[in-house]
C-alpha cells in the first residue's frame, strides 16, 4: 500500500514538473490561445450623445448615494464628512477577462461579472481619493484582457473603441464640473486611456490648468517620449501639484522584462521611440520621482485575503524603491492574495500596497494646488 502511495506521489511530481516545463516553453502561446477572442472585431456602435447623463452609466458619482463603492473606507479610517473640493475622474482597470467561446473584444455594458469586478476595483482603488473630493468612475465598454496579448489589429481596435466611451464620459464629467480642481486617475487599461485623454483632451487646453495631479498607475510612461506631449511634468515631490504620478510594483527578485520589452517596442506620445528612454517611477510612499522609502513609512496596505470580510488597513509592511529599470521594487514577496503575476509582478495590487499613502498624497497635492 505504501509503495502504491509513493508511486502516486512520484507520478504527480512528474506531472507537475511536466506542466511547468510546458508552461515555460509554450506558456504565452497557451495563454493567448485561451484568452484572445477568436471572433472578428466588429466596430461598436457609438453610445447616445447623452449617455453619461444617466447615473446608470457610472459606478460612482456624487449623486449615487446607495452602494457608492467609491465612498468606502477601511475600518479605522473615518470617512471625511467634509471632503476636499476636487472632482476626481477615475478610470477602472480591466475587469473583462474571458476564455474561449465567451470572449468578445469589448465588454457589454450589461455584463454582470465584469461590472461586479469593476466595482471591486473602484472600491479598493478610487476610494483612496475620496478624502480629496467627489469620485466619478464611469462604466465603459472596456477592451478584453486578451487585447493586450495579441499583435492583431483587433487588439488596438478594441482599445480605441473603449477609449471613445471614456472620452465621452470625460466630456460629461467636465460639463458637470465646469470649475474647480480636478484629479485624474486610473489603473492598468484605465491608465492607458488616461494617457490618451491627457494627450488629446487636456494638454494645451484651458482644463490643464485645473489638474491637481494625474495618477497614471500600472502603465508605463516614458519620461522623454511621453511626458513632453502630456502637458504635465513628473511629480518631483509630494507637495507639488500639476504633475504626473506613475509606478508599477514588483517584488524581488523581479522580472519586469515583459513590460520593458512591450514598452520599448512602441512609439511615445511625442512620436519618438520609447526604446532607450527612462520609464517614469514615482515612489508612492514619498511622492517623489525615484528614490526609496522604508516599510515603516508606509501609511497603509489593504489586506483583502480574508474571504467574506472587507479589506483592512495594515501599516508598515511594504517598502518602496524605484529600480534603474523604471519599475517599483517592494522588497521580498508579500502575501496579498492569489493574483500575483509571473516575474513577481504585483500589478493587481499597485494601489492596495500603498492605499494609505495615495490617500495622503492626493490631499497634499490638493493643498499645494489651492495655495497657488
Amino acid at each position: 500500500m505504501a509503495r502504491k502511495f509513493l508511486y502516486v506521489i512520484a507520478t504527480l511530481v512528474v506531472l507537475v514538473i511536466a506542466a511547468l516545463l510546458v508552461y515555460r516553453v509554450w506558456g504565452m502561446q497557451l495563454i493567448r490561445m485561451v484568452m484572445v477572442p477568436r471572433e472578428p472585431f466588429t466596430q461598436l456602435q457609438p453610445l447616445p450623445a447623452d449617455a453619461y447623463i444617466d447615473a446608470k452609466m457610472w459606478i460612482a458619482r456624487p449623486d449615487i448615494e446607495k452602494d457608492n463603492v467609491a465612498l468606502w473606507t477601511p475600518a479605522g479610517v473615518p470617512a471625511n464628512k467634509t471632503p476636499g473640493k476636487a472632482a476626481i475622474f477615475f478610470i477602472h482597470p480591466t475587469s473583462y477577462i474571458t476564455t474561449f467561446g465567451d470572449s468578445h473584444w469589448n465588454a457589454r455594458l450589461d455584463d454582470k461579472d465584469a461590472d461586479a469586478t469593476a466595482r471591486r476595483f473602484v472600491m479598493g482603488q478610487a476610494s483612496a481619493f475620496n478624502a480629496a473630493g467627489t469620485v466619478w468612475a464611469p462604466r465603459y465598454r472596456q477592451a478584453n484582457y486578451g487585447a493586450f496579448l495579441t499583435e492583431k489589429p483587433a487588439g488596438d481596435q478594441a482599445l480605441d473603441a473603449a477609449y471613445r466611451d471614456v472620452a465621452q464620459a470625460f466630456a460629461a464629467f467636465l460639463k458637470a464640473n465646469p470649475t474647480g480642481p480636478l484629479i485624474l486617475a486610473g489603473h492598468s487599461q484605465g491608465s492607458r486611456h488616461l494617457l490618451q485623454l491627457l494627450r488629446e483632451q487636456v494638454a494645451g487646453k484651458p482644463v490643464a490648468d485645473r489638474v491637481v495631479a494625474a495618477y497614471v498607475v500600472g502603465w508605463p510612461v516614458s519620461v522623454e517620449a511621453d511626458l513632453p506631449a502630456l502637458g504635465l511634468p513628473a511629480c518631483a515631490g509630494q507637495n507639488q501639484a500639476h504633475c504626473i504620478v506613475s509606478w508599477q510594483s514588483y517584488a524581488e527578485p523581479a522580472d519586469p522584462s515583459a513590460v520593458v520589452e512591450s514598452f520599448e517596442r512602441k512609439t511615445g506620445y511625442t512620436g519618438q521611440p520609447r526604446k532607450g528612454t527612462h520609464m517614469l517611477c514615482t515612489n508612492p510612499i514619498t511622492g517623489a520621482f525615484n528614490g526609496k522609502a522604508a516599510a515603516s513609512a508606509n501609511k497603509g496596505t489593504l489586506d483583502a485575503r480574508e474571504q467574506g470580510q472587507p479589506p483592512r488597513l495594515v501599516t508598515g509592511v511594504v517598502p518602496a524603491r524605484c529600480d534603474t529599470s523604471g519599475v517599483l521594487m517592494i522588497g521580498e514577496p508579500v502575501d496579498m492574495g492569489p493574483y500575483t503575476l509571473p516575474g513577481n509582478n504585483y500589478h493587481v495590487y499597485d494601489y492596495s500596497l500603498f492605499w494609505g499613502n495615495v490617500r495622503e498624497d492626493a490631499q497634499k497635492r490638493l493643498a499645494a494646488f489651492t495655495k497657488k
